[in-house]
């Protein structure tokens, strides 16, 4: 159990100090009754014939005070909840060949205004995923569906390094099959495990997730996009390869070098199709769209978490209710 403000549960201090100031009460009446003990009205007035009753209404009090006070810290207890949801991948291509401007006004500015228009189109069942990749992968975004954390992680991107497409889409694949994968994403100095061979399955038979990869498909590093695309392939996950680039090429500026970059239609065509995937190109949105018409969204128990504030302090009243009950019943006062 976690609280938004920790700091009220300290109104709990109240509560021995009220139990204080009762014992005293009580003590006080205990030494009238002895004092005027022959008196039956004086009996009658402290409660002192009601035995163990009298006690009753005050502890229903203490009860719903606690319960009231508790929920001024406003707990938050972990649930699990039943969703409907399917998970999609974007792996962004940041290499430094995606500066080249034979899309308008660059590759990469094309492959975030293409990957916009595909979250916006989204239902709120699909959490997404940022995975941005230069020399190595780099994890962007964990999957969530959340849209303005997504679009954020998108309009943050920007050309890098070299290029490693296979580094990409392996961690894409680990986050999606992670237990969780926010732990995933994060740092660990502790010495990986192997991890056992999944069975290899059809290829396309696990719809409730996708990669989308927009890249130009310009690949200088290791490991190799097809050994990782068949790695997908034995899991089932399709790749979505949107090709960001013309098949002509342009030449770019690095560092006083320039360089002929071109869009690698066969690499990515042959990447999406090793899954049972499919290529498009970045310049047609409706079929970058039609994506989500192969993804169909599953059954998952998530835990998340919930404000239980509303309870508590309903919780609290019903208390507070039941021993001014009884005071009235017993006594005809409220204690």
């Amino acid at each position: 159990m976690s609280f938004i403000w920790p700091f009220m549960l300290a109104t709990l201090a109240l509560l021995p100090l009220g139990l204080l100031v009762y014992v005293v009460s009580q003590r006080r009446r205990a030494q009238t009754v002895a004092r005027y003990g022959s008196f039956g009205l004086v009996q009658t007035a402290t409660g002192a014939g009601l035995g163990w009753r009298r006690h009753v209404p005050v502890l229903f009090f203490f009860l719903g005070l606690f319960a009231l006070f508790f929920a001024l810290s406003r707990p938050q207890a972990v649930v699990s909840l039943p969703r409907v949801e399917g998970t999609v991948m974007l792996v962004f291509d940041v290499s430094g060949s995606m500066a080249a401007t034979d899309f308008e006004p660059t590759r990469m500015e094309a492959a975030k205004a293409a990957a916009t228009a595909f979250v916006l189109e989204q239902p709120t069942t699909v959490r997404i995923g940022v995975v941005a990749f230069s020399d190595s992968g780099l994890a962007v975004q964990a999957p969530t569906d959340d849209q303005a954390s997504v679009l954020a992680a998108i309009n943050r991107l920007a050309p890098n390094r070299g290029t490693a497409v296979g580094s990409g889409l392996a961690i894409a694949l680990e986050t999606i099959f992670a237990t969780n994968a926010q732990a995933a994403l994060q740092y660990s100095n502790l010495t990986p495990q192997p991890a056992a061979t999944p069975t290899p399955v059809p290829a396309g038979t696990y719809a409730p997730a996708v990669v989308v990869l927009l890249s130009d498909g310009e690949n200088n590093a290791r490991p190799d996009p097809l050994e990782v695309a068949a790695a997908a392939r034995d899991r089932g996950v399709r790749i979505y390869a949107i090709g960001v680039g013309s098949p002509t090429g342009v030449n770019l500026e690095v560092n006083g070098f320039t360089v002929f970059t071109q869009l690698n239609e066969a690499l990515l065509r042959q990447t999406a199709e090793l899954t049972d995937g499919a290529y498009f190109n970045a310049a047609d949105e409706e079929q970058l769209q039609s994506i989500y018409s192969n993804l169909q969204p599953q059954l998952v128990i998530r835990d998340e978490p919930l404000e239980i504030t509303a309870l508590l302090a309903g919780l609290g009243i019903a208390l507070l209710l039941v021993g001014g009950g009884f005071s009235l019943w017993w006594f005809g006062r409220m204690p």
